[in-house]
Formats: structure tokens, C-alpha cells, sequence
């Protein structure tokens, strides 16, 4: 029997081909695809493992003990385990729940979904683990407990998640009004650290900023110095397929230069597109599956308006 009408007979049956009839080309694709899952998977895990393990030495080595906040949702939930005693563990998942539900639909379902299980894991190491009480002197404790708490955030980021819901607030606002992640990320903080000098003492309210200007500045370290979104240049063989992946698997709009390759003068196509520093880890593994040696330019940009970038969700 003909090869088409066997497929037309199949398809109309509802009957799937088997595995084995597919292509070998195709097989060993998704071998490829899936090998660079579990090796991006395994990547992640250990930069959100060991930033977990961070920001619980952050928490519990100095800030906790001493009674000193931070800014973001680990400040608002800092600031109510002191207020009414209820265990941090359950207040990091209780505050951050609201921001991860809204992450499903601001961020994406898969980021969503690593996030929690980073905020957990966080729960369970404040609660079980404990850590030495490193310190009482105020300026160690602020900075140095800004700065685990930090390392542990930018980690969890350079794995794909987040321990803090509050980037994901403000990505969320920053597409509904015209302010950026910046101005909306100060804005709550401004609001944390005032809350924080009526409640507490101004002292402890100054001590809060500097807390916050240490994590925040670490944060940026880790990742890079990448601010609220990343200008990525790319240069592959393989061009027209990262510009599928991109546009397909990420969401995001691209930009296609004509260039020419400096050594052979060849012509090729060089691909731009523009991301938040969440999306890097996805970018990296969809690349990878198509092209290992593609050339990868980023640069950092504070922010952005129009186009695909603020209209679509990240997967």
C-alpha cells in the first residue's frame, strides 16, 4: 500500500504510529533535546540548592537572631514573624503564595513552578537547620546578613526561580501602569522600610536599607551585573532555528541583522533579541539544544517599553 495513504488510514483511526517507525533523525533529537534538559536541570538545581542554603545562613546566622528586616517579601515577612511571632518558615510561604499564584500567569507556569518549590525548600532549611548566630554587632549583621541573603536570591535567579515573590509583583505592575520593575521594586521597599521605622525604631528602619543595599547590590553580582532586562546577540550556523526557538519556546520577538563573518567573509544572519534576566537560564538550554558553539553577546539595559516584551508571558 501506498506510504501516504497508510498514514491518511492511520491519522483517521485515531492510531499512533510507533516509536520505532519514527525517523532515526528524529529520535536522536529528542535524545539530544532531553540530554540537555537533564544537564540544564541538574545546572539549576545546584545554583537553587546552594542558594537556598544561602539565604537560610542570611536568615538564621544574622538577620533573625537580632531582630533586623530586609526589604521585598522576605522584609514584609521578617517584619510579622517579629510582630507576632509566627515561625518564618511558614510566613515565607504564606506571604510569597499570593505572588507565586500570579507568577502562573506573569512569568510562566514552569518558572512558577521551580519558584515554589525553591520557596519550600527555603521554609523547610529556616525551620530545621540551625545555624550558628554568627555576630551582634549591628554593621556586620546588616551587611553580611544582606549579603548571604542576597548570594542565596541570585543564585535561585541564575537557576530559573526566584525565593523572593517580589520581582514577580513587580513585573506583574510595571505591565499594567507605566512605571518600571526598578520604580516598582523601590516603591514597595520605600514602603517596607517606612512601615518598619513606625513599627520598630527609625534606627532599626536604617538598618533595614542597609540590609536591603547589600543584598540587592550581591544580587546583581551574582547574575552578572544583568539589570531588569538583557540585549542578546547571537551568532550561529544554525540561525533560522534558535529564531524559531526564541519566538516559539520563549515567547519573545527577535530582530535578524545581515552580517558577514570577519575570517571567511561569509554572510549570515545575526539574531537580536531582548529577555528579562529570568528568561536567561531557558535561553541557555534552548540554544544549546540546537547549537553549542553559538557565539553569545549580552548586555545589560535597564529597561524596556513595547513591542512583545511587557505583552507576553515568559514560559
Amino acid at each position: 500500500m501506498n506510504k501516504l495513504y497508510k498514514n491518511i488510514i492511520f491519522q483517521s483511526l485515531g492510531f499512533k504510529r510507533d516509536k520505532a517507525q519514527l525517523p532515526l533523525q528524529r529520535k536522536s533529537k529528542e535524545y539530544k533535546n532531553a540530554k540537555v534538559e537533564f544537564t540544564h536541570l541538574i545546572h539549576d538545581s545546584f545554583f537553587i540548592l546552594i542558594g537556598i542554603i544561602s539565604a537560610g545562613f542570611g536568615l538564621k546566622g544574622f538577620l533573625l537572631p537580632n531582630m533586623f528586616i530586609d526589604g521585598g517579601v522576605m522584609g514584609i515577612s521578617l517584619t510579622i514573624a517579629e510582630l507576632t511571632q509566627i515561625p518564618l518558615s511558614i510566613l515565607i510561604v504564606a506571604v510569597n503564595l499570593p505572588f507565586l499564584i500570579m507568577g502562573f500567569s506573569t512569568i510562566g507556569k514552569q518558572f512558577a513552578i521551580k519558584s515554589i518549590i525553591s520557596i519550600v525548600l527555603l521554609a523547610i532549611t529556616v525551620h530545621f537547620i540551625n545555624f550558628p548566630i554568627i555576630t551582634d554587632d549591628k554593621l556586620l549583621i546588616a551587611v553580611f546578613g544582606g549579603f548571604f541573603l542576597g548570594l542565596g536570591i541570585g543564585l535561585a535567579i541564575r537557576g530559573g526561580s526566584v525565593i523572593d515573590g517580589t520581582e514577580i509583583l513587580a513585573v506583574y505592575i510595571s505591565r499594567k501602569i507605566s512605571l518600571t520593575i526598578g520604580d516598582v521594586i523601590m516603591i514597595l521597599n520605600i514602603f517596607i522600610f517606612g512601615i518598619a521605622g513606625l513599627v520598630f525604631t527609625i534606627e532599626t528602619a536604617l538598618y533595614a536599607m542597609l540590609t536591603y543595599l547589600a543584598a540587592s547590590k550581591t544580587v546583581d553580582f551574582v547574575v552578572s551585573g544583568v539589570e531588569e532586562y538583557v540585549g542578546v546577540t547571537i551568532i550561529s550556523h544554525r540561525n533560522k532555528e534558535i529564531r524559531l526557538a526564541i519566538l516559539e519556546n520563549l515567547g519573545r520577538g527577535c530582530t535578524i541583522y545581515a552580517g558577514k563573518r570577519g575570517q571567511s567573509m561569509e554572510n549570515t544572519d545575526v539574531i537580536y533579541t531582548l529577555i528579562t534576566r529570568l528568561e536567561i537560564a531557558k535561553l541557555h538550554t534552548e540554544i544549546d539544544k540546537i547549537d553549542k558553539e553559538a557565539f553569545i553577546i549580552m548586555h545589560s539595559i535597564k529597561d524596556a517599553k513595547g513591542s512583545m516584551i511587557k505583552k507576553r508571558a515568559i514560559k
